[in-house]
């Protein structure tokens, strides 16, 4: 199939109905078995089966959860979801790069909304899964009202997830990385963290809070990022989104505007998780989510501070076995 979105979507919903029968699952876990799962992972207060998940922008809709994982990841992240509908950007809108193992893409948080969501993940959970939800704003809310759209979906999904993401680093909704700066940041996640708090109150269990940030910050950027998130009491952090920086390509498509993700970002991303590794001591989880195309990928990343690992541009090139080939590489952590 030459158009990758309906590619995408043919796979998608091939992994929801194939997650929402018995025989389904069982045929999926058969054809991609997990030999020796591992290390388990503490973190933010939730017990990971392995440190291996599926990054966010993959099941947008949240229909395709159960499928994905039986192929063995240890959590799964849905999303980004926004509180109403949106189309998102015009299409084309996926491009893939072939001859550098990467995709570019500007979807712009397409989805059926907060609502819609909810549904799909009204489903028994399979054993030792652990589900987040990443969220974002509308296009249409300007972004002194951002605030309001993540207190929704935090409001919204607090009660169906094991932990939210707070996705301000995409590239494709217009002004969203202004909010990665440090004032902006500040008044985003100080009314998140309370919207968090009243809910831990009312369902009687932690709300782990995730950010996630671009990888295309500078140095101080970064460093003001991290005192805001810290601050703010915020529980971990997901490096990174896709880059905007376009370096050493040589595929015809370089020149599309969006975000990059697979290979081209797997160093930049390491360095990243290094940095903030080093100016955390260690005391802000992170999670890694760029560029893993291979068990290697992981491993270093793991090694670099990394308490958790993502996939998506790799489950592309590399198919649907790669989950068990890195799983069954035998990580460590």
């Amino acid at each position: 199939m030459n158009d990758p979105e309906k590619a995408h979507h043919a796979t998608i919903n091939l992994l929801a109905l194939g997650g929402s029968l018995a025989p389904g699952r069982g045929l999926i876990r058969a054809m991609f078995p997990i030999k020796q799962n591992g290390p388990e992972v503490k973190a933010f207060g939730l017990t990971f089966s392995n440190p291996l998940g599926m990054a966010a922008g993959y099941d947008k809709e949240g229909t395709a959860w159960r499928g994905l994982a039986c192929l063995g990841f240890g959590h799964i992240e849905v999303g980004t979801v926004t509180p109403l509908p949106q189309p998102g950007n015009p299409k084309p809108r996926v491009f893939r790069l072939v001859e550098d193992e990467a995709v570019i893409n500007r979807m712009g948080f397409p989805g059926s909304g907060a609502e819609a969501m909810r549904r799909h993940l009204d489903h028994p959970r399979p054993k030792g899964l652990v589900l987040g939800v990443n969220i974002g704003k509308n296009k249409n809310t300007p972004l002194e009202n951002a605030a309001g759209d993540y207190v929704s979906l935090v409001r919204a999904f607090a009660s169906k997830a094991d932990y939210l993401a707070v996705n301000i680093s995409s590239p494709n909704t217009p002004g969203l990385r202004t909010l990665q700066k440090r004032v902006a940041l500040e008044a985003l996640l100080n009314p998140i963290a309370a919207e968090r708090s009243a809910q831990s109150i009312q369902l009687n269990k932690p709300v782990p809070l995730l950010v996630k940030l671009a990888p295309d910050l500078t140095d101080d950027e970064l460093d003001s990022a991290l005192e805001a998130i810290q601050s703010a009491g915020m529980d971990g952090v997901i490096i990174g989104n896709t880059t905007l920086r376009r370096e050493g390509l040589i595929s015809s498509k370089a020149t599309e505007e969006g975000g990059l993700s697979g290979k081209p970002l797997n160093e930049l991303n390491t360095s990243m998780i290094k940095k903030v590794y080093a100016r955390c001591g260690g005391t802000l989880p992170i999670v890694a989510s760029g560029g893993v195309m291979q068990a290697a990928d992981a491993q270093r990343k793991l090694d670099a501070g990394a308490v958790l690992i993502q996939l998506y541009t790799g489950l592309i090139y590399e198919g649907p076995g790669l989950v068990a080939k890195i799983i069954n590489s035998g990580l460590r952590s």
